[in-house]
């Protein structure tokens, strides 16, 4: 006996049938974290991007990405929700799909690795999520085999579907799922590799003292923009201010007091009486 395929299902009517699986399932309470992405890149920023490229590297994918992508795009990707080392979602094809990705946990010699040569290069957390970092800080996080993205080894996967090939479509709609859901929660990569993001800052002060930079021109202040900031004169502050008198300078400068002398008045004695 063959297992035979269930037919295929064409895109406005899949878009249907998620439409109705999401409102049953708002319905009975569940709370749902959909992914949508338009035509172009699915994703935009750097983070999104970064994963999504990482994908596209192995030729292991290379077969259903493209479906996945479609399927994406489609809002087939009703709902999907990322943790520590795992993401799940449901995707809706010829019926609504449960998927199950794995993602290893970053060894800790290369974790080790990543701070030491990333520390002091990084002054924010929020300059690292939001990749402003210089070009090779940045280079060397996603540097392929020994960065923060997984390779096919580190990822394992399941779904309900009847596919038996190594990635179905749902998984490949998931995985690209991840890439657009990091466009504006960066941070989950960092939760998916199961390290902790702040470590590039809190460990770059054991590697030595850092480099104090100069203040940007555009960031210092004149006179006259304190004084609207602050509200104070600043004549009256650049005025040179009266030398302060030491108790020991005092004393120095201090004229020196006059002894009393005492005067004894002469008086003439009373002569003799003549005789």
């Amino acid at each position: 006996m063959y297992f035979r395929w269930k037919p295929y299902v064409p895109v406005a009517q899949r878009r249907q049938k998620a439409e109705r699986a999401v409102a049953k399932l708002k319905n009975s309470g569940r709370a749902l974290a959909p992914v949508t992405a338009g035509r172009g890149a699915i994703a935009r920023t750097f983070w999104g991007k970064a994963w999504c490229q990482n994908l596209e590297r192995y030729s292991d994918y290379s077969n259903r990405l493209p479906r996945g992508r479609t399927y994406l795009r489609n809002g087939s990707v009703i709902d999907l929700k990322i943790a520590a080392g795992e993401a799940t979602a449901q995707v809706m094809g010829s019926s609504l799909y449960r998927i199950q990705v794995k993602i290893a946990e970053v060894p800790a010699p290369t974790w080790d690795d990543i701070v030491r040569d990333c520390s002091q290069s990084i002054d924010s957390l929020v300059e690292l999520l939001q990749g402003q970092l210089s070009t090779s800080v940045m280079e060397r996080i996603t540097r392929p085999g020994t960065g923060l993205f997984p390779s096919p080894k580190e990822i394992t996967f399941s779904c309900s579907c009847p596919d038996s090939a190594a990635m179905c479509k749902h998984v490949a709609a998931t995985l690209y799922g991840v890439g657009a859901r990091l466009d504006t929660e960066p941070a989950l990569l960092f939760s998916l590799r199961q390290v902790e993001a702040k470590e590039l800052i809190t460990r770059a002060g054991e590697a030595g003292p850092s480099v104090q930079k100069a203040p940007v021109a555009s960031r210092i202040l004149d006179s006259s923009q304190l004084a609207n900031v602050f509200g104070i004169d600043m004549v009256s502050l650049e005025m040179k201010a009266p030398p302060v008198r030491t108790a020991a300078a005092a004393k120095k400068k201090a004229p020196a007091a006059k002894k009393a002398k005492t005067v004894v008045s002469k008086r003439k004695r009373p002569g003799r009486p003549r005789r």
